[in-house]
C-alpha cells in the first residue's frame, strides 16, 4: 500500500474510531481538496492533522497544523503507529489551559 492510501485509511480510521465516542467526524480532504483543511472534521474547535506511519517528524507535522489551523481552532496531530494506540500531540500552553479548564485551577509560572 502506498503512503497516500496509508493516509487516507488512518484519516478514516481515526473519523470511525471518534464516532466511537458519538462525534460525527468524517475526511476533510475528500470534500474540501487540498485546501489545508484538516484531515478529520467534526471536533469543534480542533484542527486535526492526521498520520499514520512509522516514522514522524512531529514537529514539522505540528508547525502544519499551527499553519493550517484557522484562529479559533487548537492545532493538534492525532497519530499512531502500526500496532500502537492513537496520541494525540498538542502545545504544553493548549494543555495546560485545558487542564486548568478541567480542575478549575489556575497557577501561575514564574520562570
Amino acid at each position: 500500500m502506498n503512503s497516500r492510501e496509508k493516509g487516507k485509511r488512518g484519516e478514516l480510521e481515526l473519523a470511525h474510531k471518534l464516532a466511537g465516542y458519538g462525534y460525527s467526524c468524517r475526511r476533510g480532504q475528500q470534500y474540501c481538496g487540498a485546501d489545508g483543511s484538516a484531515d478529520v472534521i467534526g471536533l469543534e474547535g480542533i484542527h486535526i492533522e492526521c498520520k499514520r506511519v512509522e516514522k514522524l517528524n512531529l514537529s514539522a507535522t505540528m508547525e502544519q497544523s499551527k499553519r493550517d489551523a484557522r484562529p479559533q481552532e487548537i492545532p493538534t496531530v492525532f497519530h499512531r503507529k502500526n500496532q500502537e494506540e492513537w496520541l494525540v500531540t498538542l502545545s504544553l500552553e493548549t494543555w495546560i489551559q485545558m487542564y486548568q479548564a478541567w480542575t478549575g485551577k489556575r497557577h501561575t509560572n514564574d520562570t
